[in-house]
């Protein structure tokens, strides 16, 4: 997958992040400083929600926490509770209406809603809902939730978020918020990532440890699959189980890629875990080379486990350019032919006449790599061993991650050594699944379908990005590589 800022035509889109905080009268700079370490989550928008016990106040915007944010912004949002979310769609297309955190009107007061997922049955619930009356203002699965919470009859907020849930299927990490309180809960599969911590007496919930570092919180621990975690001054801390725990399905794709490598995930050391995987890599995918390398920068600690276990040096023979972002645009059709030199440059001291191991976490379509291999070869390299850090990645992942089509997806349509030629490396090496499940530890419980198919509950059928549009629209832009 190259890196984590690839141009959404070349990468998965990722999952989104969460961010939570209460206890501090900074709770809105607490939550810009969240969402810019969560930012390789998501790039498309990001939005803030704050209270200050009494009223809620709110700044949304599509881009990075930096566009979207200043300090005339963050100034506006007063309050010592907020959430917020960075947003990448799986679901729904990039526009306005659909940047996250959502606020909802009903007669339960208002109620704020930021979602880390993909719901499988959305569709079927949101017909049954528009069926009786509904009017959804959105394309994302996440209105849903709001809607079925709006419709609840129970007086007890935590029973009517217990009756809403309990009608959906598939991935959700969740943060609410209402006027007085902090609502974060986990799918009983535990598909994605959400964590909490303290410091001194604010209480910090987010998809990722980094998030808590940068605001100087201490990590308590991850929630368990179907826990909901209230937060509010007046009560403190309180933890209950909301919905039965399901066979555990964590996604094993946010210790390989999404993570960042300083974040502890379903707890395991990101950073350590990728190690591990370059080390087995190394052990099963042996190659004579003379030099080992990274597609920067989302595989350098594979590579970096990869030369550890293989006795070969590693050097840094791509070099990222940092300034180059989802947003850039090729004006001119002939620059477009250049755009992996403009994203990357070989170092031709580095890889000149030498037998070259290239170490990546993933391959999804194969079309980024093969201009890759291309740059790299140009750049003076005698032989091109390509070393993957995962599986062959053969089908699509509803829960969270816009993956391909299966029809899309390389290792679903051809053998390796007939991606090696599309490619055009000397040969080309995966991990096994079984030597990932055994660093991840199977008693762990991972989700693996998108290596093996075997998801862990039913599908409805194909999903479609763009299936929750309220009106007909042009799915437009670039499709992941």
């Amino acid at each position: 997958m190259t890196d984590d800022i690839m141009p959404a035509e070349d990468k998965f889109r990722e999952a989104c992040g969460l961010f939570g905080v209460v206890g501090t009268p900074s709770a809105a700079e607490w939550c810009y400083l969240g969402l810019y370490a969560l930012q390789h989550r998501g790039q498309e928008s990001a939005g803030i929600v704050v209270s200050d016990g009494e009223s809620i106040v709110e700044h949304r915007g599509m881009g990075l926490v930096y566009d979207v944010f200043d300090e005339e912004s963050l100034g506006s949002l007063a309050g010592h509770m907020a959430i917020g979310h960075n947003r990448y769609s799986t679901m729904g297309l990039s526009r306005t209406v659909n940047i996250q955190p959502f606020s909802m009107h009903s007669w339960r007061g208002l109620v704020c809603l930021a979602h880390n997922g993909n719901l499988v049955n959305a569709s079927r619930i949101r017909r049954r809902l528009e069926s009786e009356g509904s009017i959804f203002q959105t394309g994302t699965d996440s209105e849903v939730i709001v809607h079925l919470l709006a419709r609840s009859r129970t007086s007890c907020f935590e029973d009517a978020l217990g009756e809403a849930l309990g009608e959906l299927e598939g991935a959700y990490s969740l943060l609410l918020m209402t006027r007085d309180r902090l609502y974060a809960v986990r799918d009983p599969w535990g598909f994605r990532p959400l964590c909490m911590g303290r410091a001194g007496s604010a209480i910090v919930v987010a998809s990722e440890s980094c998030a808590l570092d940068v605001v100087g919180a201490s990590f308590e621990r991850e929630l368990d699959p179907g826990e909901l975690v209230v937060v509010s001054e007046e009560d403190g801390v309180v933890s209950m189980p909301l919905l039965p725990a399901q066979q555990r399905a964590q996604c094993i794709f946010e210790l390989i890629y999404f993570a960042r490598p300083d974040s502890v995930v379903f707890g395991k050391p990101v950073s350590r875990f990728r190690r591990e995987l370059g080390r087995a890599l190394a052990a099963e995918q042996k190659v004579d080379a003379d030099v080992v390398i990274s597609v920067p920068d989302s595989s350098n600690e594979i590579a970096l486990g990869y030369a550890q276990g293989s006795g070969l040096p590693m050097e840094f023979g791509l070099i990222r350019n940092h300034y180059v972002g989802r947003t850039f645009i090729y004006p001119i059709q002939s620059m477009r032919a250049v755009r992996a030199r403009i994203k990357y440059n070989a170092v031709g001291e580095v890889l000149g006449g030498r037998r070259v191991v290239v170490v990546d976490d993933s391959i999804v379509r194969g079309t980024t790599m093969r201009r890759l291999v291309s740059l790299i070869r140009n750049g003076g390299a005698r032989e091109v061993h390509l070393r993957v850090g995962s599986p062959p990645i053969c089908n699509p992942c509803w829960f969270g991650i816009d993956t391909p089509s299966s029809e899309e997806l390389i290792a679903s349509g051809k053998s390796p050594e007939e991606i090696a030629s599309f490619l055009g490396v000397d040969s080309l090496g995966y991990l096994s699944r079984e030597a990932l499940l055994d660093i991840g530890g199977r008693e762990n419980g991972f989700c693996s379908a998108c290596f093996g198919g075997a998801y862990p509950m039913e599908m409805e059928g194909q999903r479609d990005k763009a299936v929750l549009e309220p009106s007909p629209r042009s799915r437009g832009g670039r499709r992941p590589q």
